[in-house]
């Protein structure tokens, strides 16, 4: 823009008329309990949806197994996820996304993508990674709860597709845990301490689906009329999560762990690997903390390609670790492009969150063809204690179309 143009004409985009949230219930909506498969629908197919800035909104009450909230239940940061053990989004009944152990990959993924500023509004969803054992999150002091989370902090595609769905049936799938031990901890700050660990029940009231939906002006109506009518396919392009676990480490100082083969278009591009000690199912630990297992050098390969290429040399005993804090701090500029603006200081990185983060996305042209074996290899300075599990959260491409007017939907 010159500032000499003083004759520029003005601009005013008025191709979006309006955009309203649209409230979805599902099928059966008194039926929330353990286990249960809770299915979203979206019917109308003449409305232009955009999913990428949907909500999933949940009112429920947390008490103890007798009915009765106790303050020495707390939901755990982001604790809502972890009440449901595999979130689902199709599109006219073919799965384009899908996650298992929700509150597990969520948190990792968070841990690295959001920022401080980010994580204020986010404790409307139940993000408070900064919070205290004794701090009461979320409920008031009936135990009563609601929260209002972006689908973007769940999964990959409503992260990365940030266009309307034109003309199709979707659906929105949750299926609940089996327990919720791991989206609430026991926290018995009575003086004298209880002898009594009590069990924690939450119970879900309410679950919607808002999802707002486009009204154009005329001109865009008509070109989206066109494309419906043409018969052609819609590219639908995304990062897709997917968390991998190995349930007990063996209990050595040198690992190799195959994680998978996949295919050169699913190769990995960028992984997350954590830790914890013995916290799934203990209801005295919090779910959403890593543990500090004393790594001393950890590598990803991609068939012989390795990642990163130089060795880490950490020892967290001698408070060496800024090589793995500057890998974790780096996360936003190499995903999203953005300023890197990390969560946490060191200090609190080395406390709540030690895990490892290893950018894979530029890959040789050998990597391109056949399909990709992936493996890590890690060292660390003690035994790997009993009980402990590793992850390995990979962020992958994934490639789909549909057709409008045909309703097919195919995997590329």
């Amino acid at each position: 823009m010159s500032i000499l143009n003083v004759n520029e004409k003005l601009y005013i985009d008025n191709s979006i008329v309006s955009s309203e949230l649209h409230t979805y219930q599902p099928y059966i909506s008194s039926k929330f309990d353990y286990n249960d498969e809770i299915r979203i629908p979206i019917q109308e197919l003449d409305a232009y949806t955009l999913p990428s800035e949907s909500l999933l909104y949940i009112e429920g009450k947390l008490t103890n197994t007798e009915g009765n909230y106790t303050k020495r239940l707390r939901f755990t940061n982001n604790g809502i996820a972890f009440l449901f053990r595999e979130i689902r989004y199709e599109l006219n009944g073919i799965t384009i996304d899908a996650l298992r152990n929700v509150g597990l990959a969520s948190t990792l993924k968070s841990y690295l993508s959001s920022n401080t500023n980010e994580s204020l509004k986010l404790q409307n969803a139940g993000w408070f990674p900064h919070r205290k054992e004794e701090d009461r999150i979320l409920v008031d002091d009936n135990g009563k709860f609601s929260v209002s989370i972006p689908l973007k902090l769940l999964m990959g595609f409503f992260e990365d597709y940030r266009k309307i769905i034109i003309n199709m049936k979707q659906e929105l799938v949750l299926i609940r845990s089996n327990n919720d031990l791991d989206g609430v901890f026991f926290k018995d700050d009575v003086t004298p301490p209880s002898t009594t660990v009590e069990t924690p029940k939450v119970t879900f009231d309410k679950i919607y689906w808002k999802v707002p939906h486009i009204s154009v002006d005329i001109p865009q109506q008509l070109a989206l009329t066109r494309i419906l009518e043409s018969n052609k396919d819609v590219l639908i392009g995304f990062r897709s999560w997917e968390l991998v676990e190995y349930s007990s480490l063996t209990e050595t100082t040198r690992h190799t762990w195959p994680v998978k083969t996949t295919s050169k278009l699913e190769a990995p591009r960028h992984v997350i690997i954590a830790f914890q000690e013995n916290r799934k199912g203990d209801v005295k630990k919090d779910m959403s903390q890593f543990d500090n297992v004393d790594l001393t050098n950890i590598r990803i390969f991609l068939n012989s390609e390795r990642y990163p290429y130089h060795d880490l040399y950490l020892n967290f005993k001698e408070n060496k670790y800024s090589s793995l804090y500057e890998m974790f701090a780096n996360f936003r500029y190499s995903y999203y492009g953005t300023s890197n603006e990390p969560i946490f200081n060191p200090e609190k990185f080395k406390e709540i969150s030690p895990i490892a983060y290893i950018d894979c996305s530029h890959q040789k042209e050998t990597l391109q063809t056949g399909s990709v074996v992936m493996r890590i290899e890690f060292e660390t300075n003690s035994t790997i204690k009993k009980d402990t599990p590793a992850y390995c959260l990979i962020l992958h491409d994934k490639l789909f179309s549909y057709n409008p007017l045909t309703k097919i939907v195919k995997q590329l």
